[in-house]
């Protein structure tokens, strides 16, 4: 009898699935999403124009005008194409299995963004991890040397950065795009929480050989559309798009976000108002006894407690979801994630961490 142990790779074996836990009756405060949803009227409008989107066609691999009108409205610079993704996961997934050729490797600051090293891992590339400092920025001197040593095809730099909301010094960033290129290799500066950093190296996506920009739909409070792009110069474009599947973006999500887009002010001012959340909630949660608050320029707190897996256990058994990341990275160590979220949101997750926290 075949089973899988028979044809599955034994790394693949070992692994286990990306963990999404059931949210369902829950303060949802674990995924970084946008708490908002559209305006009823503007809901009523996008349903409308959704109804005659045509089912029973493929979608447009390269659907020219949405992608006119993203790079208009996320001002991508003049000389830079965009590819899309569904999400930026896929585009992750696309860059490394692009630049897979034997032996190479790719790099990240650590902790980041897990995709980095599970997309490695699926292609089987081996991902360096460079730990950030105690404070959780960039150890520029550790980066410069790893890249001298590892000479990597792909270093990925988030820009802020997930889990810390870190936003790494320009000039450091500068610096390794520098070491980069000598060494042959493509940075790509992620932008998912853009939207909450207002700093952005988007106006310099085609000003270096070496660089493109990474963003996603769904920080801007479409999470569900499942939609990414990537900007930079078209010789790089045209070769990531080769190992992009045929009809990756679906024709709601082409629709959605090309309904959305002329409605952009809606998804900034929502962003504008989580901003102000933030600044709230971190100064609502420094004032609790035993928590430290880090400065996050996404729409989340990294926060170190004295115990973290008493304050998931108690914030769950107050039925209010956080993400726990202190197993993640050992500077991590008791440090729990928590997403901004609506006024009432934030005020049922405080509640909930005073019964621990005290």
């Amino acid at each position: 009898m075949t089973t899988p142990q028979d044809i599955i790779r034994p790394d693949v074996l070992a692994m286990t699935s990306y963990p999404v836990p059931d949210a369902t009756g829950f303060v949802k405060l674990d995924a970084m999403e946008n708490p908002y949803t559209l305006p009823a009227a503007l809901a009523a409008q996008l349903g409308e124009h959704l109804a005659g989107v045509a089912l029973n066609r493929y979608p447009a691999p390269r659907p020219e005008a949405l992608m006119a009108k993203l790079k208009a409205a996320m001002h991508v610079p003049p000389g830079c194409d965009v590819l899309l993704g569904n999400g930026s996961d896929e585009i992750i997934s696309m860059i490394t299995m692009a630049c897979a050729k034997p032996g190479a490797k790719v790099l990240a600051p650590v902790p980041g963004f897990v995709m980095y090293a599970m997309s490695a891992k699926f292609a089987q590339v081996e991902f360096v991890g460079v730990p950030l400092k105690a404070d959780f920025t960039l150890d520029c001197e550790a980066m410069l040397a790893a890249v001298a040593e590892h000479q990597p095809a792909v270093i990925w730099l988030a820009y802020p950065n997930n889990p810390t909301g870190t936003l790494f010094a320009d000039a450091d960033i500068e610096r390794i795009i520098e070491a980069a290129d000598a060494a042959g290799g493509l940075v790509v500066i992620d932008e998912a929480y853009q939207p909450f950093a207002q700093a952005s190296w988007m106006p310099r996506a085609g000003a270096f050989d070496n660089v493109v920009v990474m963003r996603t739909m769904s920080k801007l409070g479409l999470a569900g559309i499942r939609l990414g792009y990537l900007a930079g110069r078209t010789a790089w474009l045209n070769e990531f798009d080769k190992v992009r599947p045929p009809y990756n973006v679906n024709v709601l999500t082409q629709a959605a976000a090309d309904f959305l887009l002329d409605h952009i002010d809606v998804l900034d001012a929502q962003a504008a108002q989580l901003r102000a959340d933030r600044a709230q909630l971190a100064a609502d949660v420094a004032k609790l006894p035993g928590a430290e608050v880090f400065e996050s320029a996404g729409n989340f707190l990294l926060v170190r407690v004295p115990d973290a897996s008493a304050v998931f256990d108690t914030l769950l058994t107050a039925r209010v979801l956080i993400k726990n990341v202190s197993k993640m990275h050992p500077l991590l160590a008791n440090c729990v994630r928590l997403t901004v979220g609506t006024p009432d949101e934030n005020a049922r997750l405080l509640a909930a961490l005073k019964l621990v926290l005290k």
